[in-house]
């Protein structure tokens, strides 16, 4: 009995072991399905416990990985179209119906959660998809292990050309070591970009250069997004299907497209109007003498001046033994037929003669002209209008 006492105390402690591994795994995410294998057009319901609660994750179907290994390809392995994305609740729980998609890649396959805000956490759980094909794992290349040593951080800045919509670009930088038994030799990391909420869009990017065991290198990786992007961005760097760094990157508005546009809404009308006017012009009918017809315009009043005062005229006198008082002669007024530029200056008397004293008249005469003829009347007369 004594012999047999410390091999049930070894039992023992080898349960209480395992015990408390089942404990710290069934401390982080864990991924259950309703079915281990369905045929392409199905459907898996994917139950979920352990995760942060209220985070958005998503649910796809994927090719070329285990839950050892993980994705190795990728999303780019993953039946994209077809995923769901799904809420977890206030205790980090979750149940979504998952349709079955084949992946674009041999299996085998497994339905992959991985959040889709926050801190990074995954998991996966295997998935026969009856009737696609299946094909071995790529074998590893090395026995290196990548580990990040200092934070990741974005350099570089934006130019004026980005305030006109182009491209953002920015260097990753970060330290990482080699913490495996091998030398990694020109590593290819995944640069991914993600937009909101959007999954990420993973670029590859190889690092040329050889990190030995136990040596450290500092990476340097450019990133670049399309051509007017803005917003909040999350860049995230990926090597070996592991997840290394996440930076956060908040990019501007193109303030310079914006006033582009609303310029050309200025301009192009503006000269749209001149070219139709221009053609309105050129169609317009002309006037019988050859110039174009014009509307008429109002006729201006004339300018009326004051008229020149009136001056009295002379008094004609006659000489002669006529007693009778000539009379006088009305003064006849005077107008003006056409204005003038300005007032014209008073109009000096004429000089009026009388008739003996005129000149080119007869010598002597000292009386108005009157006939001799024998047919004359006696009655004396005066020169008067007539």
């Amino acid at each position: 009995m004594r012999r047999g006492l410390p091999l049930v105390v070894v039992v023992l402690l080898l349960a209480l072991a395992g015990t408390a591994g089942v404990g710290r795994a069934a401390d982080g995410p864990r991924v259950r399905l309703s079915a281990g294998q369905a045929g392409a057009g199905g459907a898996v319901t994917v139950n979920g416990s352990g995760w942060r609660p209220r985070t958005l994750l998503m649910v796809l179907v994927c090719g070329r990985a285990t839950p050892a290994r993980g994705v190795v390809g990728g999303t780019n392995s993953c039946a994209n179209g077809d995923g769901r994305a799904v809420t977890t609740d206030a205790d980090g729980a979750f149940s979504r119906k998952l349709p079955v998609a084949e992946p674009p890649v041999p299996c085998p396959c497994v339905v992959h959660v991985a959040t889709v805000t926050g801190a990074t956490a995954e998991a996966d759980a295997v998935l026969e998809v009856a009737g696609h094909p299946v094909a071995p794992l790529p074998a590893e290349r090395s026995a290196g292990r990548l580990a990040v040593l200092s934070d990741a951080r974005l350099t570089g800045s934006s130019g004026l050309l980005t305030w006109f919509g182009a491209p953002a670009a920015r260097t990753l930088v970060l330290t990482v070591g080699n913490t495996g038994t091998s030398p990694i030799r020109d590593p290819v990391f995944q640069v991914g970009t993600a937009h909101g909420v959007f999954a990420p869009e993973w670029d590859e990017r190889q690092w040329h250069g050889t990190l030995a065991p136990g040596k450290k290198a500092r990476i340097t990786l450019p990133v670049e997004l399309s051509a007017g992007a803005h917003g909040d961005y999350t860049v995230t760097l990926r090597y070996g299907g592991r997840v290394l760094a996440e930076q956060p990157w908040g990019v501007g508005r193109p303030w310079g497209v914006t006033l582009f546009w609303v310029l050309l809404c200025l301009v192009v009308p503006a000269a749209l109007f001149r070219a139709g006017m221009a053609v309105v012009d050129r169609v317009r009918p002309r006037r019988p003498g050859g110039a174009r017809h014009r509307p008429a315009r109002r006729p201006r009043p004339p300018l009326r001046l004051p008229s020149p005062p009136r001056l009295p005229l002379p008094r004609i006198r006659t000489a002669g033994p006529r007693s009778a008082a000539a009379p006088t002669v009305p003064t006849v007024p005077t107008a003006t037929t056409a204005p003038a530029a300005r007032p014209a200056a008073p109009t000096p008397p004429l000089p009026w003669f009388a008739p003996d004293s005129a000149p080119g008249g007869p010598a002597g005469r000292s009386s108005a002209p009157h006939d001799d003829s024998p047919t004359s009347p006696t009655t004396p007369t005066t020169k008067g209008p007539t």
